[in-house]
């Protein structure tokens, strides 16, 4: 299983997808980070927000190289805490704000897909990231902006 760093290095036409409800605090980690994406030719960024499941046509039809879906995730560690995960092998859970559970995307998509998946620390009504996603939500914005070079 790669690295996110690792899959900045080789990245040939990279989606990251940016999944969440903004509206429950660090459940929206995914969209922020979508929407601060600096495009390139190899980097593209597409924000779905609750809907993935809308733009499936509209991701295959992008005919990306390797897909990202960046979102919350409980991975039963420190808040801030942030895994990149082959799709196929992320568990078949749906989230509150999903109407699709991740694990069953990988069954849409003819691409190598990750999820990089970002432990919550709060998923209660609110519109801010608690400070500890907040922190890595703006270190990983940077490292895949730093590779704009």
């Amino acid at each position: 299983m790669p690295e996110l760093e690792e899959l900045l290095e080789r990245a040939n036409r990279l989606l990251f997808i940016g999944v969440g409800n903004v509206l429950k605090r660090d459940d929206g980690v995914g969209v922020m980070i979508s929407k601060q994406i600096i495009e390139r030719p190899d980097i593209k960024s597409l924000t779905v927000e609750i809907s993935i499941e809308n733009y499936i046509g509209k991701i295959n039809s992008m005919k990306p190289g390797e897909i990202v879906i960046v979102d919350c995730m409980e991975l039963g560690s420190t808040p801030g805490t942030y895994r990149l995960l082959a799709l196929e092998n992320v568990e078949d859970i749906t989230f509150n704000t999903h109407n699709i559970s991740l694990g069953r995307l990988s069954d849409f998509f003819q691409y190598p897909s990750y999820v990089l998946g970002i432990q919550p620390q709060s998923v209660e009504f609110g519109d801010h990231l608690s400070p500890l996603v907040q922190d890595s939500a703006d270190r990983i914005v940077r490292l895949i902006n730093q590779q704009n070079n």
